[in-house]
């Protein structure tokens, strides 16, 4: 098994949504010379490594995650000669370079799928996909009660049959079926095709969804008058009952994963990682992902899903570090992505939003472990309303509610109008960019020392000098000046203060290093954060060891 001490255990990961980062050839969509031809910037900026989200072969009904040939690039993102270049620019820059990979579902225009349709039921072509028959008179009822994700049922009827086939998310996306060994065997061969061209890790989609229970029986769910006014998503997360997520089953692929990869970096002396996207319950079941002959890493979602408030915040640190350590696991932190509301909205929008944001973005790359960012938040991209004849999402075309689009606008590089250098002059994006964007470019944030890129170059740059390697969490218990809304910690002479109060509070003696935002000199304003190097020696505050 290789070494702990990896690259991506402190890496800071930038998100690039392949389709909304840059065009090159004025088609409207991203692509990979346009990223190959940013990745200069991301130099600059300050991170580690990129995750670039799917470019292989789709009809792009969710946007690459329906993958028909996992061993290809889509000629609309360009081509595997492409694909090289941009790993060989990347690792000449200093930057690793990760790939998505969707193992749950296939495209329905997959050959797999394509043959299953043809083939007779309890045919081996359907047997890599979840077929069943329908209940009721006439198979007229999907085989369980199971929703899609976006919406819906989770059953899709084969016209003119009582089959239906299994999927957790649009109807374009068939579940595989992981108990069929050449389904296992098919993803080895794409984990080692991907390897031989040089990449150095793979995002895992739904990285806890690959099982289900084998009886496919119906989800015990409350009734739906019972969950009051929370949201459908935060009803979902918390059921109890889901036999469609984290089956045991799953670890033993991800062992097996593991050993492929370790074997990979072993025998080319690199260094390779997987991070799961998996979506669990509890911090000790995202632990189980990431033990010491399973992944790398999984994505830590308690920080994004907490509410602005210190005692929240202090709870996923403290959860998060406690199921960690007995596997000896490399946390991870993140605030924004293609699948969620931008923070700065999530946090109230507006000046308050942003500076909330800039407040929580600070306190994360203080964190030990590896932050993924989201492009744009970088440029405090909020939330943008995208009309209704211009949304793109699946979700919405099922529920009729508001989707993902408005996180996925395309980036604003430079200009005073559309397309604001995400394409050639006069080229338009897939998804229109506001017409008030031009104050929020790349070029002009670059220029204004007070503006969110300058701060996110500043506290990546503080977090390579004064955070990376530095002590254990210690929390600090809150003197009574402070209130019950200031979450403190400090890793060495590492110190950290975040006041989500209302009320300007005073702070610790110390040099500051790096603030979120201006606020006057000793005390720390409502909605910012701030790093001090405090004094050798210096025990402060009363500190609770984590």
């Amino acid at each position: 098994m290789s070494a702990p001490q990896g690259w991506w255990r402190e890496a800071v990961v930038y998100e690039v949504y392949v389709r909304s980062f840059a065009d090159s050839d004025g088609d409207g969509v991203g692509d990979l010379p346009g990223i190959t031809s940013r990745l200069p910037y991301l130099r600059d900026l300050g991170v580690d490594a990129l995750w670039i989200t799917p470019f292989y072969p789709s009809p792009q009904h969710d946007h690459g995650y329906d993958v028909a040939d996992y061993c290809a690039v889509d000629p609309r993102f360009g081509s595997l000669e492409d694909l090289d270049t941009l790993l060989d620019t990347a690792h000449g820059l200093g930057l690793r370079v990760i790939v998505d990979l969707v193992p749950n579902h296939t495209s329905s225009e997959h050959p797999w799928f394509v043959e299953a349709l043809a083939a007779p039921p309890g045919s081996p072509a359907r047997s890599r996909y979840l077929f069943r028959t329908g209940r009721g008179a006439g198979a007229e009822e999907p085989p369980n009660n199971w929703e899609s994700v976006f919406g819906g049922p989770a059953w899709t009827r084969v016209e003119g049959t009582d089959q239906w086939y299994l999927h957790l998310f649009d109807s374009t996306q068939p579940d595989l079926d992981w108990r069929n060994p050449e389904v296992a065997q098919m993803f080895e061969g794409v984990l080692r095709f991907w390897l031989d061209r040089g990449v150095d890790g793979f995002r895992v989609d739904v990285a806890h969804g690959l099982f289900k229970e084998e009886s496919l029986r119906d989800q015990d769910r409350p009734e739906e008058t019972d969950a009051g006014d929370a949201p459908r998503e935060i009803v979902e997360r918390t059921l109890a009952d889901e036999p469609m997520w984290d089956q045991p089953e799953v670890h033993e692929v991800y062992r097996s994963w593991r050993r492929l990869v370790d074997d990979f970096s072993d025998e080319h002396g690199t260094d390779r990682m997987v991070v799961a996207e998996a979506w669990t319950q509890t911090p000790e079941s995202m632990a189980r992902f990431v033990r010491p002959d399973e992944l790398h890493q999984s994505f830590n979602f308690s920080w994004l899903l907490a509410d602005w408030s210190a005692p929240a915040f202090a709870e996923v640190v403290r959860g998060t570090l406690e199921a960690m350590a007995p596997v000896d696991a490399s946390p991870t932190w993140v605030l924004s992505n293609h699948d969620v509301v931008r923070h700065p909205t999530r946090y109230g929008g507006g000046a308050r939003g942003l500076a909330r944001a800039r407040a929580a973005t600070l306190v994360m790359l203080a964190l030990p472990g590896s932050c993924y960012l989201y492009q744009g938040e970088e440029l405090g991209l909020e939330e943008v309303d995208v009309a209704p004849e211009h949304r793109q999402d699946p979700s919405w075309f099922r529920t009729g509610e508001v989707g993902r689009d408005g996180c996925r606008v395309p980036m604003p590089w430079s200009g005073q109008e559309p397309p604001y250098g995400f394409g050639p002059p006069g080229s338009t994006p897939w998804i229109p960019q506001p017409a008030d964007w031009g104050g929020l470019t790349v070029e002009a944030q670059r220029a204004d020392p007070g503006s969110t890129w300058s701060f996110y170059q500043r506290a990546l740059a503080a977090r390579h000098r004064h955070a990376r390697g530095a002590g254990p969490v210690e929390l600090i218990a809150a003197p009574a000046e402070w209130g019950a809304d200031v979450l403190a910690f400090r890793r060495g002479s590492l110190g950290v203060v975040l006041n989500c109060g209302e009320v300007p509070v005073p702070l610790p003696t110390g040099r500051l290093l790096v603030a979120s935002g201006d606020s006057d000199p000793g005390v720390l304003a409502p909605d910012h954060a701030v790093w001090l190097e405090l004094p050798q020696g210096s025990s402060g505050p009363s500190s609770i060891s984590l």
